[in-house]
């Protein structure tokens, strides 16, 4: 099985290089670390993990680098004399761990799933222990983590109805990969039922609960002064801001038209679009442009590059790791990736916050958590941009029902906190 896998691994690799090649470019920033990706570590980089239990927590992207850093704060007490490693596939993954990590946590790119390119970051990094952050489960690493007697967690699992059918029917290849996990936390009953499905030993699976919750709840900190940062485009603090969070291709567009027909009944109307990839900036705006729409940059007002105030319509955040306080000042919310797209992007944020948000008939990558909120009215969900457009001026002209809205969104979050912890204690549990 390995030597069929390590033929057909590199034909992929191949293929696919050009795609992913072509993203990282866009994204900018690909030079720094791309070594790593390839198992080549920088001399000295990890030196402070030398001589210490290490353990690997792999986090794929952002969403899963912010409940990495939930569960290094719940497990820094139960595992003392340990040190963590927190490694990501993305640069945007990677930006928020050099923004958010904590000075004595070290990082790097997760290797491309070549044997050398993962025996070498093995043995650079020397865990003794590792973590996998909700699923991505690469055979390699996975077999030379076992050849090296070392234990292997999976956190905050979930296993989409696409991931589902893709390992059984790769069963062949996967089966004996998930029998070896030391311990799995579910996010739910569907979840754990389907990785005992898949191969987790049944007295191997906990239903942990989700992290995200965790991961959600505001701690403080530096926040972002959105009514400050705007006030130079000449939007004053009582305006009704429209935040529509991790738009895809599609709803940007659908977003700006429905915002100037909506102005003309609520004038102190500011919208901010927020794309889940930045690098569309450039895309977003030429759609745009025909439909009118005056937009400021938010890179344009970090760079003092101001417009004259009241000569916009609205704000594109081109930056990173500043939805959550965009929402925070948010009257209504738009959860992106479920208009146009399918998926829909995270809920708990906004929930979190104690926010009234609106999302889309596509929400398949958060389908118990959507349909949690929606069963405690904790948000409006809607099958089209007709029924969008209606929410938002039910929403806009009805101040007690957007409070009602965000008061049982926040207590849904509250009702499902605790998670972290519950994945420390499992993991702790059985390295003790």
């Amino acid at each position: 099985m390995r030597i069929l896998y390590n033929l057909l691994f590199p034909v992929f690799f191949l293929l696919s290089a050009p795609y992913y090649f072509w993203k990282m470019w866009r994204r900018g920033g690909w030079r720094r670390g791309f070594s790593e990706r390839f198992g080549r570590i920088e001399e000295g980089k990890l030196q402070a993990l030398s001589g210490a239990k290490v353990l690997w927590l792999h986090a794929v992207s952002v969403g899963e680098v912010n409940v990495s850093l939930q569960l290094i704060a719940a497990l820094r007490p139960r595992l003392a004399g340990w040190k963590f490693l927190v490694s990501t596939t993305t640069s945007t993954g990677m930006g928020e761990l050099e923004k958010k990590l904590p000075a004595d946590v070290q990082r790097l790119y997760y290797p491309v799933d070549f044997p050398w390119s993962v025996s070498r970051a093995l043995d650079a990094a020397r865990p003794a222990a590792v973590v996998l952050v909700e699923a991505e489960f690469w055979p390699n690493f996975l077999w030379q983590v076992r050849a090296r007697g070392l234990p292997v967690f999976l956190a905050n699992a979930r296993v989409s109805d696409k991931s589902f059918r893709g390992y059984r029917r790769g069963a062949f290849l996967f089966r004996e990969l998930f029998g070896n996990f030391a311990a799995v936390g579910a996010q739910n009953d569907a979840d754990a039922a389907r990785l005992g499905e898949l191969g987790c030993r049944a007295n191997a699976i906990y239903v942990t609960g989700n992290a995200k919750f965790d991961a959600a709840t505001p701690t403080g900190g530096a926040t972002l002064d959105v009514p400050a940062l705007l006030r130079p485009l000449g939007v004053p603090d009582d305006a009704q801001l429209l935040v529509a969070g991790s738009t895809h291709a599609g709803e940007e567009i659908l977003l700006a038209r429905m915002f100037l027909r909506l102005r003309e009944r609520f004038p102190k109307l500011f919208l901010v679009l927020v794309p889940r990839h930045f690098e569309r900036t450039a895309a977003v705006v030429e759609e745009l442009r025909p439909t009118g729409i005056r937009l400021a940059l938010r890179t344009e007002l970090a760079d003092g590059k101001v417009s004259a105030p009241g000569s916009v319509d609205g704000l594109l955040v081109n930056t990173t790791g500043e939805l959550r306080h965009f929402y925070r000042h948010a009257t209504v919310v738009f959860v992106g990736k479920s208009l146009t797209a399918k998926g829909g992007q995270n809920p708990i944020e906004p929930g979190a916050l104690g926010k009234a948000m609106i999302f889309g008939p596509h929400m398949e990558n958060f389908r118990p958590i959507a349909a949690e909120f929606m069963a405690c009215d904790g948000a409006v969900q809607v099958p089209d941009a007709a029924a969008l457009e209606a929410a938002f001026a039910t929403l806009l002209s009805d101040t007690a029902r957007r409070d009602q809205l965000g008061a049982n969104a926040l207590g849904v979050v509250r009702r499902n906190e605790g998670a972290a912890d519950r994945t420390a204690e499992m993991i702790a549990r059985a390295l003790r």
